[in-house]
């Protein structure tokens, strides 16, 4: 009889880990998707902001309203919400700057 119960309980548990790699494979198809999903948004997100970024350099002009080289300059976005192009070089010693305050 022991024995007989023993068994019972050991099915049981090969029944239950069964059943949990079962409902883990369905979680990690689920996630799977939501991976896939969320991916396509941020490549949709980064399409669009690298076209608004070329639509506004391709508006700007400098005080002789020549275009601004993109290559030169960035867009750079204040905490107060102020937006401004400012040559790249300040931009990198700036991110230095806000780096070594963190």
């Amino acid at each position: 009889v022991a024995a007989q119960k023993c068994r019972k309980r050991k099915l049981n548990a090969i029944l239950n880990l069964e059943e949990d790699v079962c409902n883990l494979q369905t979680q990690k198809e689920s996630l799977k998707k939501e991976h896939s999903q969320c991916s396509k948004s941020i490549n949709q997100i980064k399409q669009k902001l690298n076209n608004l970024y070329h639509d506004i350099f391709s508006r700007l002009r400098d005080d002789q309203g020549r275009p601004v080289n993109p290559r030169q300059y960035v867009i750079h976005c204040s905490s107060n919400g102020s937006v401004f192009i400012i040559p790249k070089h300040l931009a990198k010693s700036e991110q230095n700057q806000d780096n070594r305050k963190e």
